[in-house]
């Protein structure tokens, strides 16, 4: 049975591999990005709907749970996955980097919630893309493993009070996963093929790719997760060990 499944940040990464895999298996996929032009390229490439929305902007998230509304449009999942990480050393970190990373992965997740579970199906399934950094701590990632803590945390008040909606929140804790994001934090290109030589050594053998997480998505999203209430699936190639 076909599920309609909403993914934040959908134009690149785990979003884009995510609502590749979804639409292949005959789901309605949207997805949300605060740029228009990629927003459109990514739409037309995969075959799925798009929605222009910043997830850091408040009004934003407010008009998109209207515009769901009024559209009747249902959700049966909802994938959490726009963020950010912008790499300080304790030392260096600044107000602002720490508020734009809070604001970015804790509260425009937190307020998607608050603005979409009346969209929401029953049951219904969200999946928030976390980070391995929550369980293991690497230098240069304090603000940025504080932020998807701090979801995780809020996503087990989530379960509880949106148990009588059937609403079920798990999250997935990749590991280092190549996509864009590398990009967007200042690496340059010889910065992320000598990151990608040092996880040779893990026992996967290799840096992981967003192909890598889907299988998750896809599963934390299906029925057969149905007894699953704040999960935590950690996919990170045995960077943990």
């Amino acid at each position: 049975m076909s599920k309609t499944v909403l993914i934040t940040g959908g134009t690149s990464g785990i979003g884009y591999a995510s609502a590749k895999a979804l639409k292949a298996e005959g789901n309605r996929v949207l997805i949300t990005g605060r740029d228009q032009a990629r927003l459109d390229k990514a739409a037309s490439e995969l075959g799925v709907e798009a929605i222009l929305c910043d997830s850091t902007n408040a009004a934003a998230i407010v008009a998109l749970g209207k515009r769901l509304a009024k559209d009747g449009i249902t959700l049966d999942g909802l994938v959490l996955n726009a963020g950010i990480f912008y790499p300080r050393a304790i030392s260096d970190e600044s107000w602002d980097n720490i508020q734009v990373t809070m604001n970015t992965n804790f509260a425009g997740p937190f307020m998607m919630m608050q603005a979409l579970a009346g969209t929401m199906s029953n049951p219904a399934s969200v999946v928030f893309i976390s980070s391995v950094a929550v369980e293991k701590a690497h230098p240069t990632c304090a603000a940025y493993a504080a932020s998807k803590a701090a979801f995780e945390a809020a996503a087990g008040v989530m379960n509880v009070e949106l148990a009588a909606s059937g609403i079920r929140v798990n999250s997935i804790r990749p590991g280092v996963t190549l996509t864009e994001i590398q990009k967007k934090a200042g690496m340059s290109d010889e910065d992320i093929a000598g990151l990608a030589e040092s996880l040779k050594g893990l026992p996967v053998g290799r840096i992981l790719s967003p192909a890598d997480i889907v299988p998750a998505v896809q599963y934390l999203l299906s029925d057969a997760s149905i007894a699953m209430r704040n999960g935590h699936m950690t996919i990170d190639g045995g960077f943990g060990l």
